[in-house]
């Protein structure tokens, strides 16, 4: 099991990779981690943890000599920096040396590098960035959360059929329940793109269940929704701001006076249990589907903990063949289809 890190990519860099490496080498006998950037600065990052010792047998080092800023455009990226971290861990994916490669640098740049360096899969037009959120009863898988902005009823299949393979492969559910993302659960409801990608979905082997509304993604509706990058990036961040909202007010109440601090005391335990159950950090880790490789994109101010879910992610995906599973379904739809 060998896996690329960006050494360079998010918020915090090479500090916040390589304590991340170490956690999921600490949890995985099975794993090798290789990670990209400037030589010298993860040498002397790896140097300066206790546990390199305990696991430099399965790190290595690949130098990059270019990282991509967070801000930094997609395109000038792509054509100015083949030497860039992000590109040669896309890189190492292509040529076979690693099984999966996983950054949390530039989404955009990665999601560019990823589709040029690796291509898409037959009867893929895009790829789909895909997140797990948490739910009343478990998880739902929710693509795609930004890569297309605008897309058709055939693009919407797609992304279907790949949430739908991912949540049975890894999440081991027997038939997925797979929703689209609407205004209302009514067939009148929804632009034309929706509604024809019901029409098309419905016409498939796959488990539709038809349309789903905004807050039925957390209370167990269905177990992948799809909808196009627009509303699903919007979607993901006003629950990202909203879950640290209700963090901050938890907070300020808690502080309000000497009985808010003593209810506070008492009810440590239930807030624990509660930010473990919604802790974004558990779900870092979005996958690029779609791809003819394996590309996990965290969270760009990911802890080290976060990354190492981001980490295991991958692995989960190398273990159980996504892009082989993907590339089967979609034929067998394809086939389907020419037959009828």
């Amino acid at each position: 099991m060998k896996i690329a890190l960006d050494a360079m990519g998010g918020d915090n860099g090479v500090d916040v990779v390589v304590s991340g490496a170490l956690l999921s080498l600490a949890d995985n006998s099975e794993l090798e981690l290789t990670l990209v950037g400037d030589e010298e600065a993860v040498k002397a990052t790896l140097a300066r943890q206790e546990k390199y010792q305990e696991y430099k047998d399965r790190i290595t080092i690949k130098h990059a000599s270019q990282k991509v800023a967070m801000d930094e455009s997609p395109a000038v990226a792509l054509r100015t920096k083949k030497d860039s971290s992000i590109r040669v861990a896309v890189n190492l994916v292509k040529d076979g040396t690693v099984d999966a490669c996983v950054s949390a640098g530039n989404t955009g740049a990665l999601m560019a590098t990823a589709k040029y360096v690796l291509k898409t899969l037959p009867g893929i037009d895009r790829p789909a960035i895909m997140k797990t959120l948490p739910t009343s009863e478990g998880v739902v898988r929710l693509l795609d959360l930004g890569a297309n902005v605008d897309c058709s009823a055939d693009n919407l299949l797609q992304f279907a059929v790949m949430g739908s393979v991912y949540a049975e492969a890894v999440d081991k559910i027997k038939e997925p329940r797979v929703g689209l993302l609407n205004v209302g659960q009514e067939e009148i409801k929804g632009n034309d793109e929706v509604k024809q990608a019901s029409k098309l979905l419905s016409e498939t082997e796959l488990n539709y269940i038809g349309y789903v509304e905004g807050d039925g993604v957390f209370f167990n509706d269905a177990d992948v929704v799809v909808c196009d990058g627009f509303v699903g990036n919007i979607s993901l961040k006003i629950i990202e701001g909203l879950a640290k909202m209700i963090g901050l007010f938890l907070q300020h109440e808690y502080k309000r006076n000497l009985f808010s601090k003593l209810a506070a005391i008492i009810s440590i335990p239930v807030l624990k249990r509660l930010k473990r159950r919604i802790d974004p950090g558990r779900y870092n880790g979005a996958s690029l589907l779609g791809l003819r490789g394996i590309v996990i994109k965290s969270h760009g101010s990911a802890s080290a903990v976060s990354f190492s879910h981001a980490i295991a992610n991958a692995v989960s995906e190398v273990k159980n063949n996504v892009p082989d599973l993907i590339d089967k379904r979609l034929d067998s739809l394809l086939s389907e289809k020419a037959e009828n």
